[in-house]
Order: structure tokens, then sequence, then C-alpha cells
């Protein structure tokens, strides 16, 4: 996916989970955040950041916070795009084989999943997840504790239960990892419901994504180590 109108900035502070102050061309400008986990590896005082202009009389901001430079490498924060980016993979990747259908958000007994896969009668049911904090060759999740998480993952050891596919996507929004493992510390119950989760044979999985400030796009599997 593609990102129109960037523009290079500082970043300055985040005083909530929505907002931040940036400096553009030596003026400061407040954006929206559009992640609301903690990102405090990330959004450190005077780290080159790129943010969108989207001018709308509808909007109390004019700037997206989008992207964030870390050691060299560019880390998209959109939590918005790892749907899009699983989408885009899944449509064109043929991982699901020819003729699969992919619906989104679709519910389930007392569920919505992010999308039902379905292919020669066969529902398979995804929840994709984005990640973006890194400690040194590992990407983790959550970066913070996530009840919302857990519950989805004992929701679709369910749908395995009930007969259906089910699989949890992770798109981590960076490259330059070797693997990915449940942030233990964080939010041990979540690594523990993983861990569950693959024990009931939910399909898990993660791919990198190659990001620039105006794009970001799925490229690589990566380890998974629960």
């Amino acid at each position: 996916m593609e990102y129109k109108n960037i523009k290079s900035a500082k970043f300055m502070e985040r005083p909530n989970r929505f907002i931040a102050y940036v400096e553009i061309d030596g003026e400061k400008k407040i954006c929206h955040v559009k992640n609301t986990g903690r990102c405090k590896e990330l959004l450190i005082p005077g780290v080159n950041v790129w943010v969108q202009h989207i001018k709308s009389p509808l909007r109390k901001t004019e700037y997206d916070l989008i992207c964030v430079e870390k050691d060299g490498e560019f880390i998209n924060i959109d939590s918005q795009a790892p749907n899009k980016i699983f989408r885009q993979w899944a449509e064109n990747s043929g991982y699901f084989g020819n003729g699969a259908t992919i619906r989104s958000e679709v519910k389930f007994k007392n569920s919505r999943f992010d999308f039902c896969i379905e292919k020669d009668g066969k529902k398979t049911f995804v929840e994709v997840k984005g990640v973006t904090l890194k400690e040194g060759e590992a990407a983790l999740f959550p970066d913070a504790p996530t009840d919302r998480g857990v519950k989805h993952l004992r929701e679709l050891i369910s749908c395995i239960k009930d007969g259906h596919g089910a699989y949890v996507f992770f798109i981590i929004q960076m490259k330059g990892v070797s693997y990915l493992s449940p942030n233990k510390i964080t939010h041990p119950e979540f690594a523990t419901a993983l861990s569950d989760a693959i024990d009931a044979d939910v399909k898990i999985f993660a791919l990198d994504c190659k990001v620039t400030p105006e794009s970001i796009e799925a490229d690589s599997f990566v380890e998974i180590k629960a």
C-alpha cells in the first residue's frame, strides 16, 4: 500500500495516545497518532518521523503519523495498515488457492474476526496483528497487555473445534528481524494463549514488510518462537 502527501518531521512529544506534536519546516504541528500502542521505544524526542498531510474540514488535525526511523530502519506504525497488507498479500500470493473468497469483519458465534477465507466450502477464520516492537533480532507482540488479543486466540481455538480453519498472521511493520515471539514479560497470558492455540492447530505465521516513508508491503515469512 502507498501513502500520498508524505512530509518529513521531527518528533517532539506525545501528550496522550491519540495525538503527538512534531516539527515540520521549523513549525510545531499537531498530528493524529494512528496507533494506540505505547511505542515508547520509537517515539523519542528528536527522532525522524514521517506524517501524511490530510486536510479536511471534518478533521481536528491535518496530519497522521505514519512512519518512524530507528537505527537506520523505517518502521510503519499505522495500525490500520496490517489488515490492508494482509488482504493484498492473500489476494496476490495465491497462498489460499485460486478462487478463494476473502471477506472482512466476519461474525462467528459471539466473535468477529478480521477475515474469513472460503474455498471449496471450507471456511478459514483469520486474525491479523500488527507488530512494531523490536528487541535485538526479535519482533515482539504485544507491546502492551491485550485482553482482546487473548480473547481472539481463545475464539480461534473454538473455530478449530467446530471444524473450521483458523490462522493468526502477525504483520511485522518493518524489516531487520529474525523471528517473532510473544512478549512474555509484558503479557504472559497472551504467551500462554498463543501456545494453547498452536497446540490446538491454529496456524500461526508472521510476515515482515518492506517499508519506506511512502509505502509498505508484505515481504517474507519470519520464524515463530513461541
